[in-house]
């Protein structure tokens, strides 16, 4: 049954490479033809390993079927070998087929190339007379416009010749008219030259007259000199003298008098603006320090906050940058430093340590850290809230948290949040006044002590550190301006500047907002003396109101009011160079004569 299979299969291959037409289908049909041989092959040895098995194990009783089989199998080899004998042949005459198409194809293809060839040779021929068509148009082209250029220079070189032309008898009627008036130049050059000659002579008669006035004043300077007994230097310094001195005294008159009329009409106009300011707004003050007091619920707690060998300490203060104070005091832990809002984060620190009852250094970073979050969360809402009060609005939000960090700083005990708020109330109330933008006000106001959040960071002024960083945030000019000029540093460029300055004064002067340390005030106090002592006329000085006020008392046979006035300026001058002072300081120069006469 199996050899009848593979013999059905070779006839099958065999059919299938009658189909094939090409030298691709013989090759693939000899190879099928191969592996079905092998195929024949391999199963004749598995049927004759059978028979011999079969053989060996009932030989007596297979015997004739053996030889059956033996006849099957050499009718079968005979056959195959037929059907091989067939597809080879018919390999043959399919590939003897194929190389017959293929040479057939050959032509066409060879048929096709001429065709092409010719068809090429034809395009390149037309290409060739078209090219040769525009060379002609190019060139005819060409030989058209060199044309017209000819014609066109033609004309033009024409148009030349005639401009020559008329240009000639202009130079001729040009030249005839310079011939005359070189006649008249040459008639006029004789006048001048007589006219010369006489200069010439009143020259030299006006230098024998001026050497005969000179010697004359000569004369009389050393008749003068001989006279009044001083040399002509020592009457022009006299001269001198005189006219400045009678300037200054004339100069310092209308000063006076123009001081004294402008300072009744600002000081009525103040009063009322500033009146009507203080009655709108009254804000409370708050004073702070530089020293944090943290009151403990024992004394035990002491030796917690200090640690084992002072590890819990050490940790406290490196975490919070601030130094901790733990003395006799009972029951009390002192918290010291400069930057107010490290001194918060220590304090809240210690104040949750302490409630808590664990101390230890991870802990205490953990603390630390949890505080600093929940203080720039405070500084954030502060800042927020002063432009709310305010009412002002497009603001850069690194602005609004360094006006926030103002809460936590203090100028003379008074706190700078609180005083900036107050700044901008009263600019806007001033401004209202005055008819001026109320909102720019009050950012002017509100803004100008910004660089006071920074200026332990920056070096400096407050001022300028603060115009700085408006401008680098947005701010206008005339904002920068005026926070720059807040302290008179810089040149007012607007009326908001000096709203600025009334309103920074205002809020720092009002008795009880501002204190400071007893050995500054008294200082302060001496210097300002000092300074008043040190100008000529002062006999003597008193420092009145906490040093808000100055009485200088002068010599009245030295100094006349004109120069009192003169002197009150100038003590107010350098008491505005010299030194540093919270508000304002008034200086009242007092000259007073009494005439004393006793009757008997």
């Amino acid at each position: 049954m199996s050899t009848t299979l593979s013999v059905l299969a070779i006839a099958a291959g065999i059919a299938l490479g009658s189909f094939v037409g090409n030298k691709v289908g013989r090759k693939n049909c000899e190879k099928e033809i191969n592996a079905q041989i092998g195929s024949v092959k391999q199963e004749t040895e598995r049927i004759r390993n059978e028979a011999s098995q079969i053989e060996l194990k009932a030989k007596s009783l297979f015997e004739k079927a053996e030889t059956d089989a033996k006849q099957l199998l050499e009718k079968a080899e005979a056959d195959a070998k037929l059907l091989l004998e067939k597809a080879e042949a018919n390999a043959l005459l399919l590939t003897e087929k194929a190389e017959t198409d293929s040479k057939a194809k050959q032509m066409d293809v060879e048929k096709l190339q001429n065709e092409a060839k010719e068809k090429l040779a034809q395009i390149e021929n037309s290409a060739q007379k078209i090219h040769d068509a525009r060379l002609q148009e190019a060139e005819i082209e060409i030989q058209r416009k060199t044309l017209e250029r000819q014609t066109a220079l033609d004309k033009e070189e024409k148009r030349r010749l005639e401009g020559i032309v008329q240009n000639e008898s202009r130079l001729v009627k040009k030249e005839e008219l310079l011939d005359k008036r070189s006649e008249t130049l040459d008639t006029k050059e004789n006048e001048l030259k007589t006219v010369e000659a006489n200069i010439k002579k009143a020259v030299k008669q006006t230098k024998k007259r001026i050497k005969q006035s000179e010697e004359l004043l000569e004369s009389a300077k050393q008749k003068l000199e001989e006279i009044s007994g001083m040399s002509s230097d020592d009457a022009k310094a006299m001269l001198i003298e005189s006219i400045t001195n009678d300037a200054k005294l004339e100069a310092a008159k209308i000063a006076r008098q123009i001081e004294e009329d402008a300072t009744a009409e600002a000081e009525k106009r103040a009063k009322m603006i500033l009146g009507v300011a203080m009655q709108r707004f009254a804000g409370d003050y708050v004073v702070e320090r530089c020293v944090r007091t943290i009151s403990l619920p024992s004394d035990e707690v002491k030796g917690r906050i200090i640690g084992r060998e002072g590890r819990n300490i050490r940790s406290i203060e490196a975490a919070t940058g601030v130094d901790l104070i733990v003395d006799d005091t009972p029951e009390t832990v002192v918290i010291s430093a400069f930057d107010p809002i490290r001194r918060e984060v220590a304090a809240q620190t210690l104040k949750r340590l302490i409630a808590d009852g664990r101390i230890h250094p991870g802990r205490i970073e953990e603390t630390v850290a949890k505080v600093k979050q929940e203080i720039d969360e405070r500084i954030r809402e502060a800042g927020d809230q002063a432009f709310f009060e305010l009412g002002i609005q497009n603001v850069d939000p690194e602005i609004i948290m360094m006006i926030g960090r103002l809460k936590y700083r203090t100028s003379y005990g008074q706190n700078i949040w609180r005083h900036s708020i107050e700044a901008g109330w009263l600019c806007g109330i001033m401004a209202a006044e005055l008819g001026l933008d109320v909102k720019l006000a009050r950012r002017v106001g509100l803004l100008h002590d910004i660089g006071k959040a920074m200026d332990h960071e920056l070096e400096g002024s407050h001022a300028d550190i603060g115009a700085d960083f408006l401008k680098k945030h947005g701010e206008s000019p005339l904002v920068c301006n005026a926070v720059a000029a807040h302290h008179a540093e810089v040149e007012p460029e607007s009326i908001y500047a000096h709203l600025t300055m009334a309103a920074d004064a205002l809020s720092g002067a009002r008795p009880g907002a501002r204190r400071e340390i007893l050995e500054t005030y008294i200082k302060r106090l001496e210097d300002i003396e000092k300074i008043s002592l040190s100008f000529a006329g002062v006999e003597k000085c008193y420092a009145i109101q906490a040093g808000r006020e100055i009485r200088v008392l002068v010599e009245p046979s030295i100094i006349d009011d004109e120069k009192a006035s003169v002197i009150s300026r100038d003590i107010a001058r350098r008491i505005e160079q010299e030194l540093t002072y919270p508000g304002r300081i008034k200086v009242c120069v007092i000259r007073e004569t009494r005439a004393v006469e006793t009757a008997r």
